[in-house]
């Protein structure tokens, strides 16, 4: 579809040339389909930062993963296949296993993948957005270059405020985001539900075993923003922590470049459910569209998050029928080398 508001075009990386009525353009696969900027409304100038020459894939010598925000799908994608990711054996890099997973959520044919961005993804923040799916359960954090040369970092959990809604400020640009290494070697689990096989996803969760008895569990999708539980078995039972205006993270205190873990929810069926009905609450309710009504996708979310309890934390109460359920059309293949 043609853009019909814009009258120029530019190769531009750079946010000191940004100026009103500008939008970014990385892949241009969402703003091209919809005709406009579904984030800032219609542009009169596009700046395409796919020729900024920015490594697709780097790892630090602390075994963190870095990916620009240009990246392209199927280069994400093929880092999964990688026998020895930044040096390291794949099948150490347990984290890696929710890649494939989280690209075929995209629900898009490969001529998509070869085009479409990591960043243009997150940027766009649609609830159903499998990579913001994907670096919110890796606890990633965006790196952001501001029109006056400064810049800074926020967890791309807190960066999404809404649907087509997120906390970047005009003429601000993602330049990569950064995964802690700790987080790639824990083991993981999926679950996605749709209303049709391999549709928009409706619920997409993502668990992370993050200590011995500890998982931290992120839902996306299903809510209008991320939400982030941290669970752990024999937990106290008590209140949680009130979820702030500014992040509907739950059991996690939200840091500029870190997260770190505040009062654990009890890794029960019932407090979790719980946890999650408040969180999405506080988000602004159960995500409403044609791909799924809120109570749908409430009942579906607590159907997949038990399983992820149940397949990550054996100590976990409650979830007993959920045990070596799968629900869903895509799912982990995991690598152990």
């Amino acid at each position: 579809m043609d853009v019909t508001s814009v009258d120029e075009v530019l190769m531009c990386a750079d946010p000191t040339a940004w100026r009103p009525g500008d939008s970014w353009l990385a892949g241009g696969t969402v703003i091209y389909s919809y005709g406009t900027d579904i984030t800032r409304g219609a542009p009169t100038r596009l700046l395409d930062i796919t020729g900024a020459g920015w490594q697709p894939i780097t790892w630090h010598p602390n075994g963190d993963l870095e990916i620009a925000a240009t990246c392209r799908i199927a280069e994400l994608h093929a880092l999964a296949d990688d026998p020895r990711p930044g040096g390291t054996p794949r099948g150490d890099l347990r984290g890696l296993d929710v890649i494939p997973p989280a690209c075929d959520a995209f629900v898009a044919s490969w001529k998509i993948w070869n085009v479409s961005t990591v960043g243009g993804n997150v940027a766009t923040a649609l609830p159903a957005g499998p990579m913001i799916s994907l670096l919110t359960a890796w606890d990633a954090t965006a790196l952001i270059l501001r029109p006056d040369g400064r810049r800074h970092r926020a967890a791309v959990a807190d960066l999404i405020v809404g649907p087509a809604r997120t906390r970047l400020g005009y003429g601000e640009l993602i330049r990569s985001f950064l995964v802690p290494g700790e987080a790639l070697r824990q083991p993981h689990a999926f679950r996605r539900m749709s209303l049709t096989e391999r549709g928009r996803s409706a619920a997409l969760l993502i668990g992370r075993r993050t200590a011995e008895r500890g998982l931290r569990l992120s839902v996306t999708a299903s809510v209008p923003r991320p939400v982030v539980l941290d669970l752990l078995a024999d937990a106290p039972p008590a209140r949680p922590r009130p979820i702030t205006a500014t992040s509907v993270t739950w059991g996690v205190d939200g840091q500029v470049g870190r997260r770190r873990a505040g009062r654990p929810i009890p890794a029960d069926a019932a407090a979790w459910r719980t946890a999650i009905d408040t969180a999405a609450a506080s988000a602004g309710g159960w995500y409403d569209d044609i791909h799924g009504e809120p109570e749908w996708r409430r009942l579906m979310t607590h159907r997949l998050g038990d399983e992820i309890l149940a397949e990550l934390l054996p100590e976990a109460t409650g979830v007993e029928r959920a045990r070596g359920r799968i629900t869903g059309d895509l799912r982990i293949e995991r690598r152990t080398a």
